[in-house]
């Protein structure tokens, strides 16, 4: 398991926040693609501790990645933790029985998938017709198609927060469109395999979801700040900064994401995220300033691609009103508690900036 204090202390949580439910992975085998990337861990860490600590009988989880972004595994090989190097956008064979599938494969920082274009394009759309064949394959009991926000593409401003049922404002030729419409499509194929099939596939879209893991060259906005505070250099705001967005921190994403999962809601997508305190990055640059280090500088650098300097969505706020009133999810980290912990795993992770003057509080 991982040594992070940080992450054993989220592990905790979300097996908590989920106990109840978590008694219909006992003895069941869960495959997930993605596995080595940050949901990806997440899932196998908090099956691992389910295993330890609450299912009578373990659940077996067998990871499938090919490491194009992932980095490694939290949890050690076993008999309840197989992993498999394959890249699934070609069929793979799996001689075992299969419960519950999750596929969380894809590329979704804006930096890596407008240089693998091709690449994410196919990880959503064969991948998730190879996972959802699978899933056919061997009678899974449910599978969870991660699909993203950003099927919204720049929502009209009548429409924020956005529910479900908004079909979205998304260029199929765009800087975006790559990851955009294949997620898009993948959720077209579950529809058609839940519909043809009978396949139990759920779609979960995410909100701007972040924690300890992620990689700090990921380039998304959270991880990018922090690393830059880290290093000390200015923190970098694209297109004027006056984008806005909601954060939803990992427990409670996770939470929300074995709730689709578990429940019978089969066909359906899901928003996933925190509907509280949406804020434009330059606010979120300031709050990170203020928190962490007030001698930091912040700077509007010409965005990284195109991807931010000409297609970044204006907005991004969830309506999580189906998730309230289906599964009875409810965020509940705030931001500046989040950011904390992010920060307080950071240096965790990267002994070479201990010396940071922020006061560690690690739990």
């Amino acid at each position: 398991m991982s040594s992070s204090k940080v992450i054993q202390h989220d592990l905790n949580t979300i097996a908590d926040s989920i106990a109840p439910l978590a008694q219909k992975l006992s003895g069941k085998t869960l495959l997930i693609s993605g596995g080595a990337g940050f949901l990806g861990n997440y899932f196998i860490g908090a099956i691992d501790h389910l295993n330890r600590h609450t299912l009578s009988k373990p659940c077996r989880v067998i990871s499938i990645d090919n490491f194009s972004t992932g980095i490694k595994y939290r949890v050690e090989e076993g008999p309840n933790f197989k992993a498999i190097k394959h890249n699934i956008k070609e069929p793979i064979q799996i001689d075992e029985d299969v419960d519950y599938i999750i596929h969380a494969a894809g590329i979704a920082s804006p930096k890596f998938y407008r240089e693998l274009k091709i690449e994410t394009i196919d990880v959503a759309t064969l991948g998730t017709k190879n996972m959802l064949g699978l899933a056919k394959e061997k009678k899974a009991k449910s599978m969870l198609y991660f699909s993203s926000s950003e099927v919204y593409g720049d929502p009209d401003p009548r429409h924020i927060p956005t529910p479900e049922t908004y079909h979205g404002a998304v260029s199929c030729t765009g800087p975006r469109a790559n990851y955009d419409e294949s997620k898009r499509l993948g959720e077209t194929y579950c529809v058609a395999y839940f519909e043809t099939h009978n396949v139990p596939v759920k779609m979960v879209r995410p909100f701007n979801v972040y924690g300890p893991g992620m990689r700090l060259d990921d380039y998304r906005v959270i991880p990018n700040f922090i690393a830059s505070i880290l290093k000390g250099t200015p923190l970098p705001v694209y297109g004027g900064g006056n984008s806005k967005r909601t954060f939803c921190y990992i427990t409670d994403a996770i939470n929300g994401f074995f709730r689709v999962l578990l429940s019978e809601h089969h066909g359906h997508p899901f928003n996933v995220g925190n509907d509280q305190n949406e804020i434009t990055m330059k606010q979120l640059a300031e709050i990170i300033v203020e928190l962490f280090d007030s001698n930091a500088k912040i700077d509007e650098p010409p965005g990284l691609n195109d991807a931010y300097s000409q297609a970044d969505p204006k907005r991004r706020c969830p309506d999580l009103t189906k998730m309230r009133t289906l599964l009875k999810y409810e965020p509940k980290v705030d931001l500046r508690t989040g950011l904390k912990r992010f920060m307080d795993w950071a240096i965790e992770a990267h002994p070479e900036y201990a010396k940071k003057a922020y006061p560690l509080t690690i739990v």
